[in-house]
């Protein structure tokens, strides 16, 4: 008598692993942001290489999270238990402005933290996301203390071309920096 659970054979099995590992690589890749690749596009890297990118991604995040540890710890002892200096030790060697750029398929945010004395124009957030194939449908701007956050979200107008976010990314750098410098001057 033949059992109707029959055990699949080893190609099967092989196969069936290699496909649920390919899955597996394409999850973690999409996870990584775009800016981090070191070649503009996924595509163009192996299967190993974006591994090897993930990661080394992965690594800076655990850096970072430690550095951040240490001067919340370092925040903490300083502060004692005034929240107001707490608040200000925590903000110490923060780098302004800072930018955050997500990439959600058809849509993008745009996280800009600047301060009050480190301005650059909005408008030309704007136009580089325009320029780039991107709608800006809604902009915000906050003030708390001496920090401004710029919020902007975005559509990609047409949704077969998309938008390329590693050149937005570095588009957006150039600016907000060389605005940077500039006022350093």
């Amino acid at each position: 008598m033949n059992c109707p659970a029959q055990k699949p054979d080893r190609k099967t099995t092989e196969r069936n692993r290699r496909i649920h590992m390919k899955n597996l690589c394409f999850k973690l890749s999409s996870l990584i942001p775009p800016n981090h690749f070191k070649i503009t596009s996924k595509d163009l890297l192996s299967q190993q290489d974006q591994v090897d990118q993930a990661a080394n991604y992965i690594k800076q995040l655990k850096e970072r999270v430690d550095e951040l540890k240490g001067k919340k710890e370092m925040a903490m002892r300083a502060a004692g238990s005034n929240n107001d200096n707490l608040i200000d030790a925590m903000m110490i060697d923060l780098r302004l402005p800072v930018m955050d750029l997500r990439d959600m398929g058809s849509s993008l945010e745009v996280m800009l933290i600047s301060g009050l004395n480190k301005n650059f124009m909005l408008y030309e957030v704007i136009i580089v996301l325009e320029e780039e194939g991107a709608e800006v449908v809604s902009a915000s701007v906050s003030t708390v203390g001496d920090k401004v956050f710029h919020s902007l979200h975005a559509q990609v107008k047409i949704s077969r071309v998309g938008v390329e976010t590693s050149r937005i990314w570095q588009r957006l750098q150039e600016l907000i920096y060389s605005t940077e410098l500039l006022q350093d001057v």
